[in-house]
């Protein structure tokens, strides 16, 4: 067992929402299994899902085994829980699909492959619910829990006093599924803890009372939640204009993704700088103050965003996304320029005004940013702004007005940065 103790670690984090009485001397007394779901309704996690999965991760350098349950069946009904419309169902074989990219996504920060005894383990609830039948389902597990206690549950009775179109028979049902869930792994491994958030609490208790109704008293088993993660205005986490944050580079770039803990507010980055990374918590405090001392060099932004952009991506995406963040802000060289593929070249100057020119109009500078793309509004002006040392191409100062743009001077061939002044970029795509 590692002498860390992981209710401790995860207290002082601010990722304990509700514990279960006996939870606590249960993870003391031996090495315990605990498991959390995860919705597999896309082919990648999202920030959103990190929360849970960094507790897996403590959990199992704690000493603990944890597992992962990739919720196929329940995948398939949806949750009710903190929501008001049913969910777009999915078939077997793009959940599978989403199983295999949602577990090496999870082998960055668990452990799965050791011979460790408290190695990590992925499991999907459609394995062992695909052949139970309705029949037995609603004798084995349908009179266990009573209708009286399915109601008392909160997301049931929002649902039912007029949030949202009501409830189907169908997500009615869903903790009872889940309960079954829970009832399985403590049957199968021995798995005596669930985890989640703050709004599975219900769901997470019909378990427990379905292992303890269906196995006997003596049968215990516990329960933590994390709270949901907000936003300090208290505006949903992880979502931006453009939808969700998502750990796989074909949905949120490297880039992308590092700019969006570097831009969290200052108050925020306080609380996910002990959420989302493994530093400690003299490491943290150290920071804070840090950051508390001069926040205008956003040292906690950026340690944040190193942190997760190393964990998710690698510590060369990083060091790019650092190098792209620095054209914009810093003093990058042209090279630097040159090394940005062409999705990132468009992120980093995404909200610069943009031209099109076609390619004969390359040929004298001066021409190409006054008549082609009118970045100047005269020809004199952009004399003069020349001769003052003010107006730089592709990251490189322009001496001469007649200065021949070529093709050469194409980046990702097809792409000139104008730069007017220090702050002022436009970008002209040459077609």
């Amino acid at each position: 067992m590692n002498n860390k103790d992981f209710i401790e670690e995860l207290q002082w984090r601010g990722m304990i929402h509700t514990i279960m009485p006996g939870t606590e001397e249960q993870l003391k007394k031996e090495m315990t299994t605990a498991y959390l779901g995860i919705d597999p309704t896309a082919d990648s996690l999202h920030i959103g899902h990190l929360v849970g999965v960094m507790i897996l991760k403590h959990f199992q350098m704690c000493g603990h085994r944890p597992i992962a349950l990739v919720g196929g069946a329940t995948g398939m009904i949806g949750d009710p829980s903190g929501k008001s419309q049913e969910r777009n169902l999915l078939d077997e074989p793009t959940l599978r699909r989403n199983q295999e990219a949602i577990k090496r996504q999870l082998g960055k920060l668990l452990d799965f492959e050791s011979d460790a005894e408290n190695r990590a383990l992925l499991v999907n609830n459609y394995d062992w619910m695909k052949e139970f039948s309705f029949l037995d389902f609603a004798r084995e597990i349908g009179k266990v829990i009573t209708v009286n206690y399915m109601m008392a549950k909160d997301s049931v009775k929002k649902r039912f006093n007029g949030d949202g179109d009501g409830m189907s028979f169908t997500e009615f049902t869903y903790q009872l599924l889940q309960g079954y869930d829970f009832l399985h792994l403590y049957q199968e491994y021995g798995c005596k803890v669930q985890l989640g958030g703050a709004d599975q609490w219900g769901n997470i208790t019909t378990g427990t009372e379905l292992i303890r109704r269906k196995l006997g008293g003596e049968n215990e088993a516990f329960a933590i939640t994390c709270p949901l993660i907000t936003k300090a205005d208290g505006t949903k986490f992880g979502k931006t204009e453009s939808g969700n944050i998502w750990l796989d580079a074909r949905y949120t770039s490297p880039y992308k993704f590092y700019q969006f803990w570097l831009n969290v507010s200052d108050e925020d980055a306080k609380r996910y700088i002990k959420i989302f990374t493994l530093l400690d918590r003299e490491t943290i405090d150290a920071l804070i103050a840090e950051h508390d001392a001069a926040p205008h060099l956003r040292a906690l932004q950026k340690r944040l965003a190193e942190e997760l952009t190393c964990m998710i991506h690698s510590k060369e995406e990083w060091q790019r996304a650092v190098e792209a963040s620095s054209i914009l802000f810093g003093g990058a060289t042209s090279d630097a320029l040159r090394r940005l593929d062409e999705q990132t070249l468009l992120q980093v100057f995404e909200g610069v005004p943009q031209y099109n020119v076609p390619k004969s109009a390359l040929g004298a500078f001066i021409d190409l940013v006054v008549e082609h793309a009118p970045i100047f509004p005269s020809k004199g002006e952009c004399r003069k702004m020349i001769q003052g040392g003010g107006v730089s191409l592709d990251k490189e100062k322009v001496a001469d007005p007649m200065q021949q743009v070529s093709e050469a001077d194409l980046i990702a061939g097809k792409y000139l940065l104008v730069q007017r002044g220090k702050k002022n970029y436009y970008l002209i795509t040459v077609e």
